[in-house]
Parts: C-alpha cells; sequence; structure tokens
C-alpha cells in the first residue's frame, strides 16, 4: 500500500509462527498488487538476551543470530524469486512493540504499512495481543492485523463503520485505493442510535460516504446496524456483520477515534483487533483536523 507521502515497504515482524507466516503471505500479495518492497523484521526480546547471553546484543555474534539470519535471508530470496517482490530482512532487539514502532517511524526505512499477526507461538519473539494493541496505538502508519483467514483473491469485500466523528471519514481514503485495486465492494455500517437528532446525522455521514465512492466508481453498500438484530456493543456488531457477509478486511480508526455516541472509547480498536475473529484489521490512526469537515470530499 503507498500513502501520500509515497513510502514504499511494508515492514512485517514475525515470529517464524503460522499465524505470521499468514501475514507475512498477506504482505507479498498486498506488495505484488501495489508495488511495494518487504521488509521482514525478527525481534529478540530484551528481557530473553539477558537470560541467555548475559549481554545485550551478544546474540548477532553467536550461533542462534547466524542462524536466524540465514533463515531469514532465505526467506528473502524464497519472496523475490517465487513472487517477483522486492525484499529485505533485519533483526533487532529489545520490547517488540517499541522495536517495530521505532523502526517504521525512521524515515530511511520507507515504511509506509506494517502487516502483522496477532497470536504468535511462545520462542524468542512471539507476536502477541497486547503487542499488536500496543503497535497499532502507536504507529504513524496503517497496521494491518492478520490472524488465521487466508489472503485468498484478495480484500473483495470490506466493511467501513462510519459514526460521528470527523475522523471516522479519514478511512474511506484508504477504502478507496484498496477498492480500485481490488474491484472490492464497500460496506458503509453504523449503529443505529435511538436518539432522532444523532440518527439524522449519522445518516448525512452515511450519505456523505457514498457520493464520494460514487464519485470513485467504488462499488458499496450502506446499513444502519438496529438493536434487533445486532444487540451487542459496537465492536460486536461490526465483528458479527463482518462476518455475516464474509468480509475479507475491516478498516477502523485507531485510539483517538470517537465512538458512535461522541465519546472517546478507546477500547473500540482493541476490541475489534482482539476479540475472536479471523477477519482481518486494516488500522489508521487519524490526523489532527480541526473544525474542518469536507478536506476528503475531493478524491
Amino acid at each position: 500500500m503507498q500513502n501520500e507521502k509515497k513510502k514504499n515497504t511494508i515492514l512485517v515482524p514475525t515470529d517464524f509462527s503460522q499465524v505470521a507466516e499468514n501475514a507475512l503471505d498477506h504482505a507479498v500479495q498486498v506488495a505484488k498488487a501495489f508495488g511495494n518492497e518487504i521488509c521482514i523484521m525478527h525481534i529478540f526480546e530484551e528481557s530473553f538476551i539477558g537470560s541467555i547471553w548475559g549481554q545485550k546484543n551478544s546474540y548477532k555474534e553467536g550461533l542462534v543470530g547466524q542462524m536466524l539470519q540465514e533463515k531469514m535471508d532465505r526467506m528473502v530470496e524464497d519472496i523475490s524469486t517465487t513472487h517477483g517482490v522486492r525484499a529485505r530482512s533485519v533483526i533487532e532487539s529489545g520490547r517488540i512493540h517499541s522495536a517495530i514502532l521505532e523502526y517504521a517511524k525512521d524515515e530511511a526505512n520507507d515504511i509506509d504499512s506494517i502487516i502483522m499477526g496477532t497470536q504468535g507461538a511462545s520462542g524468542l519473539g512471539q507476536i502477541v495481543g497486547s503487542n499488536a494493541s500496543r503497535v497499532i496505538g502507536g504507529s504513524e502508519v496503517p497496521v494491518v492485523i492478520v490472524k488465521e483467514k487466508q489472503y485468498g483473491h484478495g480484500y473483495k469485500n470490506i466493511v467501513l463503520p462510519i459514526d460521528l466523528s470527523l475522523e471516522s471519514k479519514q478511512k474511506v481514503w484508504w477504502a478507496i485505493q484498496l477498492a480500485k485495486k481490488y474491484d472490492s465492494k464497500v460496506h458503509i455500517i453504523s449503529i443505529k442510535l435511538s436518539d432522532e437528532f444523532l440518527v439524522n446525522r449519522v445518516k448525512a455521514n452515511l450519505h456523505q460516504v457514498e457520493e464520494v465512492l460514487t464519485k470513485n466508481g467504488v462499488a458499496h453498500t450502506s446499513k444502519m446496524l438496529a438493536d434487533e438484530e445486532y444487540p451487542g456493543n459496537p465492536a460486536d456488531d461490526t465483528l458479527q456483520y463482518a462476518e455475516e457477509i464474509n468480509a475479507d478486511l475491516i478498516m477502523i480508526m485507531t485510539q483517538q477515534e470517537k465512538g458512535f455516541t461522541e465519546f472517546i472509547v478507546g477500547s473500540y480498536a482493541q476490541q475489534i483487533v482482539n476479540k475472536h475473529s479471523n477477519i482481518p484489521v486494516m488500522c489508521i490512526t487519524p490526523k489532527q483536523m480541526g473544525f474542518k469537515p469536507d478536506f476528503w470530499t475531493g478524491f
């Protein structure tokens, strides 16, 4: 995926588990579609390093470090020869989420997105739910969280939750880019509220998003999730709907996104990512918007 700054590398943290391999496969297929390079990253956890070697970074000169580098070199070679995608690898040390965020933030590394698994096997650098939550909470670039669902034919059905906040609409740009590449259908959803004034505001937001998608030639549907069919909280309702339509991707904002009643509910993104669902989730950090509501309508 390529963002506005034209960065061109997808960062893929790995602990060599099955779910990490699945995330890497997603990244390879996305890279083929968008012309990205891939950077495979393995992290030695600081506490683990200290308990085994007694001093930081000594693993790099040891047999374990050499074996890991050889393994990653083979992965890079396979991606290049089998898929025709440029790739590189890096081994870092430290706390998993901190190492990922620091590497992605460094302009020299050219990172435009992160694709990672949420459930790794125990071992040298497990990628677990808490690390995923911390990465999406601190990342400046979009993060795609992958569990067990295979890439298949791409992101053909994209769920796009829209609420009352201005920031929520920032997902639309990304939805358009993906939809055009994969010939996707975007399923716009919102929670049906009891307050008639808020309901009208939500409907107005949905209509604006529909207009932008229509203008860009993107197929779409629109639905307000009523309590009768969707009695859970916003995260549960989103996942229920996504599973009903066999969605390939859910697009959400990170912890700054406002909830369906205009109050900050930072747990929404974490619930979507951590609850049991195999659907990949794309998490986007909102930009500061002030009070200008129409910046996104010119796509």
